[in-house]
């Protein structure tokens, strides 16, 4: 079993996932890309490989439970551990145009269809992969898993009006970001006693496919709390919500 640190960052392909990957690169950690669409995982990783770092990519379809087997088989066999998870991939399927506020707050008519395939993305799949990988990273000397989360999961700032995400709702994703961060609390709980840290990040509102062209975040921006989560020293926070290092109202 190596001594270098190995980090999987789920939907890394692209956007914040791929800039993860890269930031974590360049601290000298090993990455797996992992991604549903495995040449793109693999463009992905040899581009990253042409910067200078160690990268690998791994298929992975977060909502689909025989990844998750394949991936704990993967980590098992090339490295023997998993210092780092990053459940990283994640949807808004009622954004429009890369608009997060385009929804228009509409709850009383969103279809049931939109919430589950939201949850199985967004909540159950990080859940059961975290789940999955759990035994690898209980290896690790100092196990970092950090959830995207999204500061618009805040109940605090969704009540008060006023807030700077007041007149943003968008019930699938905001909800499913609300049950992610309960995830962290919960597990983060379970292991306090462990080197293990659990924690939300919320990564700003960023240029990306999901944030769309007039978030104020350039994706470089975007990558800098999962790095700082991934990498938090023995004294650090676990089952906190954080961007930038500063806590965040549940």
């Amino acid at each position: 079993m190596s001594d270098k640190k190995v980090a999987f960052i789920t939907g890394a392909n692209r956007g914040i996932g791929r800039e993860t990957a890269r930031q974590l690169g360049k601290l000298g950690i090993t990455v797996v890309i992992g991604a549903r669409d495995a040449k793109k995982g693999e463009e992905a990783a040899s581009a990253l490989r042409s910067q200078g770092i160690a990268a690998e990519s791994l298929r992975c379809d977060v909502i689909n439970p025989a990844d998750h087997g394949a991936a704990y088989s993967y980590f098992e066999r090339k490295f023997g551990k998993l210092d780092i998870l990053v459940n990283n991939a994640g949807v808004h399927l009622e954004s429009e145009n890369g608009d997060p506020g385009a929804a228009g707050g509409r709850t009383s008519t969103l279809s049931p269809q939109i919430l589950r395939k939201t949850f199985d993305a967004n909540f159950f799949a990080p859940i059961a992969l975290a789940q999955a990988l759990l035994p690898l990273i209980r290896k690790s000397p100092a196990g970092r898993i950090v959830n995207l989360s999204s500061v618009l999961g805040s109940l605090t700032l969704h009540a008060t009006p006023g807030s700077p995400i007041y007149d943003f709702k968008a019930l699938a994703y905001d909800s499913s970001k609300t049950a992610l961060n309960a995830f962290t609390i919960h597990l983060a709980y379970e292991l306090r006693d462990t080197p293990i840290k659990v924690n939300s990040a919320h990564p700003g509102w960023v240029k990306t496919d999901m944030g769309g062209p007039n978030a104020p975040m350039e994706i470089a921006d975007g990558g800098k709390t999962s790095t700082q989560l991934a990498t938090l020293p023995a004294d650090g926070p676990t089952g906190g919500f954080f961007h930038l290092g500063e806590p965040l109202p549940w």
